[in-house]
Formats: C-alpha cells, sequence, structure tokens
C-alpha cells in the first residue's frame, strides 16, 4: 500500500464527505477508492470513518489520523516546493481567475507586464464569471467583485465597484428618463446572462431594498452585446461602472437612478492562506496589487 497516497485518499474523501464524491474529485473508481481507504483502516487496525445518513463522519481515531496526514502532507508538498527552487526565486505556474470583462480589460495587462519581470514564472488566466473554487479549480489567485463570506482566505482589498444603471442618449431623447425604479416598467430593457435575476432588479430606497420588476425585449447572453445594443439605443442596461466607464466619459452612455443604486461592491485579490507562501505567489500578490489598485481607482465613475 502507498501509504502516501492512502493519505491523500482518506483526506479528500474527509473534505469531500462522501465515497462517491472523492472518487470523482480524485477521477478515480468509486471501488478503488474505497478499497484504499479499508486497506488503510486494516494496516492501522482502526475504524477511522463511519458511514451514517449524514455522510462519512470520523471516529476518534480517524480524527487523530486526519490531522497527523494533512500535517505530513503539507510538509512534504513544502520540501517539494523547496527543491524545486520555489523559496530560491520566482519560478513555476500559477493560475489565476477573473470576471470575462475584468480579467480581459485589467488584469491581464498585469498579468502580461509581471510575465516580462519574471521569466521563470508561467501564468494560466481563467476568465470566468461563475464563482471557481480553489481546491477543485486549482486556483492560486482569484479576484472576486463581491461582499466576501468569512473564510479562511486571505483577502486584500483593490477598491470598489458601483452597480449602475445607463441608457444612450438617443434612447432617452424618446421618451423622459426614468426617475424612480418603478419607471422601468415603462422603458426598453436589456438583459444579459451576467445578470443575477433578468426580470428583477434590486435598488435600495431610504435603506430598504426595493425590487424592480422588468420585462426585457431583448435578452443577449453576453455583455459585451448588451453594451452594444444600449449604444445603439435599444434600451437601458444594468453594469458594473468600470465596464461602461468609457461610454460614460465619452458621453455614450447616463447614467440612471443614482440615487436608488446598492452600495458600492468591494474588489478583492484573494487566496488560500498556507503556512509559507511559494515565492512565485508572493511575487505576483506584491506585483498586482498596487497595479490593480491603480486601475480600479482610474475606472470609477464619480457620482
Amino acid at each position: 500500500m502507498d501509504r502516501l497516497d492512502a493519505m491523500h485518499v482518506m483526506l479528500t474523501a474527509v473534505e469531500c464527505g462522501s465515497l462517491s464524491q472523492a472518487s470523482r474529485k480524485l477521477g478515480q473508481p468509486l471501488a478503488t477508492v474505497s478499497r484504499k481507504v479499508s486497506e488503510l483502516e486494516r494496516r492501522l487496525k482502526a475504524d477511522l470513518l463511519v458511514r451514517s445518513p449524514k455522510g462519512l463522519e470520523l471516529t476518534p481515531a480517524g480524527r487523530t489520523y486526519v490531522a497527523a496526514a494533512k500535517a505530513i502532507l503539507d510538509q512534504l508538498r513544502e520540501a517539494e516546493r523547496a527543491a524545486a527552487g520555489e523559496y530560491a526565486e520566482p519560478r513555476g505556474d500559477l493560475v489565476v481567475t477573473a470576471p470575462v470583462m475584468f480579467g480581459r480589460l485589467h488584469m491581464l495587462p498585469v498579468i502580461v507586464a509581471f510575465l516580462r519581470t519574471f521569466p521563470e514564472v508561467s501564468v494560466a488566466l481563467m476568465l470566468t464569471d461563475r464563482v471557481t473554487h480553489f481546491v477543485d479549480d486549482q486556483v492560486d489567485v482569484a479576484l472576486r467583485i463581491a461582499h466576501l463570506p468569512s473564510s479562511s482566505l486571505i483577502a486584500t482589498r483593490l477598491g470598489t465597484v458601483r452597480r449602475v444603471t445607463c441608457a444612450s442618449p438617443a434612447y432617452l431623447a424618446s421618451r423622459p428618463p426614468p426617475t424612480t425604479p418603478e419607471d422601468l416598467a415603462n422603458h426598453e430593457v436589456v438583459s444579459s446572462e451576467a445578470d443575477s435575476s433578468p426580470t428583477v432588479w434590486r435598488y435600495w430606497r431610504d435603506g430598504t431594498e426595493l425590487a424592480a420588476p422588468l420585462a426585457a425585449r431583448l435578452s443577449v447572453n453576453t455583455t459585451d452585446a448588451a453594451f452594444q445594443a444600449a449604444l445603439e439605443g435599444a434600451g437601458v442596461i444594468r453594469a458594473n461602472s468600470y465596464q461602461v466607464v468609457d461610454h460614460v466619459r465619452r458621453g455614450e452612455l447616463r447614467i440612471l437612478l443614482e440615487d436608488f443604486e446598492p452600495s458600492p461592491r468591494p474588489v478583492h485579490l484573494i487566496y488560500a492562506r498556507q503556512g509559507r507562501l511559494p515565492l512565485k505567489l508572493r511575487a505576483f500578490i506584491d506585483f498586482a496589487v498596487p497595479r490593480l489598485r491603480e486601475r480600479v481607482a482610474a475606472a470609477e465613475i464619480k457620482p
């Protein structure tokens, strides 16, 4: 039996909460995962896991073993990083994720400059508007535009982003602009799949959340398409401020309903807490944070 492999399988099963989920995560047949756990228990002559309707539960012996196994595997990873030179100079691979449009406009230029400065580091940039998971997606650094829940992740604040409503002057010339969220019911609306709820836009009035129902005559599946439709006078759109800042400054779009906007959302760069950060990750954080802060500040639309 490969003891390190058995430790890894055991920890994965505990983290996933079931052998079947651990099987999918590890890419191994369920029978193989179950056999490795059983062999480990036989070797130790102790039950480590109890199968219950709620999932897997650790026995007292299992809790002791898992804590020790995690410490051993963490030490092994540290030794491998040291041997690979990750603590001597920045080198190796990084996986970075960011929302699609923010990543294209702001993260990508920073990464290109970083690669010029650190030639021994390679970066895989994953642009997606879904929330990625550090373990499942093997992410090293993520940019998040949201209020973050409590977690063990380390978050460095970069600034804030407004959620704005806007339309083109050509569209607004055809009818009075909305002065309250309720007025949207009388306007053409363009929605996109990026909207968390394409049939309701949420605003705030006197500290109370207000839901504004709407019926979009045009729905598109990308944010860029929604902006283009708005520029051509198709109707009212909702977007993050950094996405429309250039159009607003050029007078191609006008911001509406500013008094009802939700509070600005924070922008963070986050990464997993580790005992000793690989130099490649520390170098990226130190390089990216001040540059991203400058870019976020430059993209602000002042009320």
